[in-house]
C-alpha cells in the first residue's frame, strides 16, 4: 500500500512540473502577441521664413562722450557743477587760480625782452668794432674783428631761435590763462572721474570727467574670427540686458572692425591669445538704458522668405551626404538624399530632394 501511495505522489509531482513548464513556455508567446509594432516620429516638410544669427556679448557705452581735462596745473577756486548735473555748452564748470600762471607769463615776457635787448646790444658793439677796424688796423686785428662779428651773428641767430620758442610758449600760456574759467565744451550730463570727491587742485592736462549724451548709447561687442565675416553694417540686432532679461531692445550694426585685438583666452596659458573683432551697435533710446551695462545681442545675418524646411532632427548624415527617410504611405519608407542650405537650431532649409507637404520619419 505504501508503495502505491509513493508512486501516486511521484506521478502528481511530474504532472505539476509539466503543467508549470507548459504555462511558462506559452506565457512569452501571449505577451508577444500584445506588443505593438515600433512607433516612428513623423515630420512634415513646410514652407516658412528661415533666419540665421550670431550671438554677441558686450557693454553699453555712451555714443557721445566729451572728456574734460584741466588746461593747466593750479588750485581749483570753485566748482559750478555737481556729479550727474545737466550742463549746456558754454556753462562754467569750474575756475582755476590764475596767479601762478600769470607769474610764469610775466617771467617769460621779461626773458623775451631781455633777449631782444641783448641782441640789439651785440649788433651795436659789432658795428663799432667794424668801424674801428677800418682805421689803420693790421691784418690780425681785422681778422679778429671778423671773427667777433661772425660770433655775434651766430649768437643773434641762436637768440632769435630761442626767442621764437619762448614766444610760442608765451602764447600757449596766455591761451591757457583764458581757460582758467573753464566752460563746458558740449551739452549733456557731467560725470566726475571720481564721483566721491571733487579735486581741490589739478595737474597739467589731468582728466577730470566727461560730459555724456544720455539719449545716444551704443553696444560695444566682441566677436571671433568665425563670425566676423558674417556681420555687415546695417544688420538689425535684438538686444537683451543682463539686469532686465524681460526687456528687449533694438539696435543696428554701425561698424565692424577690420583689425583684431588679441585677448587672453580664459582657459589658455597667459602667453596665448584669441583674436577678437569689435562690433559697434547703435541702440534706440530707453529709460532703463545707461552706460556700462552688460548686454547680449542677436544679430540677424541671413533671412530667406518662403524657404522649404524640415526639422533638423529628421536629417541623417553619411559622410558628405545628407538624407531622410521619406514616408511613401502604408508603412513604406524610402531613403531620399537631399541638398541642404541654411541651418538653424530647429530647422534646415532643403534646396532639393523634398517638396512642401512631404513627410519624413525618424525611426
Amino acid at each position: 500500500m505504501k508503495r502505491i501511495i509513493k508512486w501516486i505522489i511521484f506521478a502528481l509531482i511530474i504532472l505539476g512540473a509539466g503543467y508549470f513548464l507548459y504555462t511558462q513556455m506559452n506565457k512569452p508567446t501571449a505577451e508577444m502577441e500584445n506588443i505593438e509594432p515600433p512607433q516612428v516620429i513623423s515630420f512634415e516638410v513646410t514652407q516658412e521664413t528661415v533666419t540665421s544669427s550670431v550671438q554677441v556679448k558686450g557693454k553699453s557705452k555712451y555714443q557721445n562722450e566729451t572728456r574734460v581735462y584741466a588746461p593747466f596745473a593750479s588750485k581749483v577756486k570753485n566748482w559750478k557743477v555737481e556729479n550727474g548735473g545737466q550742463v549746456k555748452k558754454g556753462d562754467v564748470l569750474y575756475s582755476l587760480d590764475q596767479e601762478a600762471l600769470e607769474n610764469e607769463i610775466a617771467t617769460a615776457e621779461a626773458a623775451i625782452k631781455k633777449a631782444k635787448l641783448e641782441a640789439e646790444l651785440n649788433t651795436f658793439v659789432s658795428q663799432q668794432e667794424e668801424e674801428n677796424a677800418v682805421l689803420g688796423a693790421t691784418e690780425a686785428e681785422r681778422l679778429k674783428v671778423l671773427a667777433a662779428q661772425e660770433t655775434a651773428r651766430l649768437g643773434n641767430e641762436l637768440n632769435e631761435v630761442n626767442a621764437n620758442i619762448q614766444a610760442r610758449e608765451l602764447e600757449e600760456k596766455k591761451a591757457r590763462l583764458q581757460t582758467a574759467i573753464y566752460r563746458a565744451p558740449a551739452s549733456g550730463i557731467f560725470l566726475f572721474d571720481n564721483s566721491s570727491e571733487r579735486p581741490q587742485a589739478v595737474t597739467d592736462n589731468q582728466y577730470i570727467g566727461k560730459i555724456v549724451d544720455l539719449s545716444k548709447l551704443e553696444f560695444i561687442a566682441q566677436v571671433g574670427e568665425q563670425d566676423v565675416f558674417r556681420i555687415k553694417k546695417g544688420m538689425k540686432v535684438k538686444v537683451k540686458m543682463t539686469a532686465m532679461k524681460e526687456l528687449t531692445l533694438t539696435g543696428e550694426v554701425t561698424k565692424v572692425a577690420k583689425f583684431a585685438t588679441a585677448t587672453s583666452g580664459e582657459n589658455n596659458a597667459s602667453t596665448s591669445s584669441t583674436p577678437q573683432f569689435e562690433v559697434v551697435i547703435s541702440l534706440q533710446p530707453d529709460e532703463h538704458l545707461i552706460g556700462g551695462l552688460s548686454l547680449n545681442g542677436e544679430i540677424e545675418t541671413t533671412r530667406k522668405e518662403n524657404a522649404v524646411v524640415v526639422s533638423s532632427i529628421a536629417i541623417q548624415h553619411e559622410g558628405d551626404l545628407s538624407y531622410v527617410m521619406l514616408d511613401k504611405g502604408n508603412g513604406q519608407y524610402e531613403r531620399t538624399e537631399i541638398k541642404t542650405g541654411l541651418e538653424t537650431s530647429d530647422n534646415t532649409e532643403v534646396l532639393s530632394g523634398l517638396k512642401v507637404g512631404d513627410k519624413v520619419v525618424l525611426q
